[in-house]
């Protein structure tokens, strides 16, 4: 039996079928930095995300973000798209409100439907906002009315790489 770090949540990925990766990067958010406020609860703009080297057997994305370090023992979904293209590598600042044709976006744990941005509670600790790309074998094809943890079952049997990156956000 192994102990625990219950200083800091999981990583939600180390517990599904391992995958190859491939980079995600952003003109708005980077792994470890503190998200801008235009990504904060209350502005809720999605970032610029960009992705490449994903396996050329690719055929459909999915865009999540995902709080694992929210207090509530199952972390906090900021924002699930689903049905982008194979040919679509890039989303630009604000997609969410905008999002592409023929794409699905679920709703998030706040309760509304696209990105919901940064608010932890005031004193917690930093927590990470994972902003993954989902490289798919098939397009996901589910209700815009379907939970998060439908999407995720379907994300996670339909993955064959992913790539993320974590910024991070706390209240001064």
């Amino acid at each position: 039996m192994t102990s625990l770090d219950r200083t800091r949540a999981p990583w939600p990925y180390d517990y599904l079928p391992p995958l190859p990766s491939f980079s995600v990067v952003s003109d708005d958010v980077a792994d470890g930095v503190t998200l801008d406020h235009a990504q904060v609860a209350g502005n809720d703009v999605s970032p610029h995300l960009t992705w490449s080297g994903f396996p050329a057997e690719t055929a459909a994305f999915a865009v999540t973000c995902f709080d694992p370090d929210a207090p509530t023992g199952a972390g906090w979904w900021h924002w699930m798209l689903l049905g982008l293209d194979a040919s679509t590598t890039e989303l630009p600042t604000g997609a969410a409100a905008a999002p592409p044709p023929g794409t699905v976006q679920l709703r998030n744990d706040s309760g509304t439907v696209g990105f919901a941005g940064a608010a932890p509670p005031p004193g917690d600790p930093e927590h990470r906002y994972l902003f993954a790309v989902h490289a798919l074998k098939a397009p996901i094809e589910v209700d815009h009315t379907a939970s998060m943890a439908v999407g995720s079952f379907h994300l996670t049997f339909n993955a064959i790489a992913r790539g993320v990156v974590a910024p991070v956000y706390r209240h001064a």
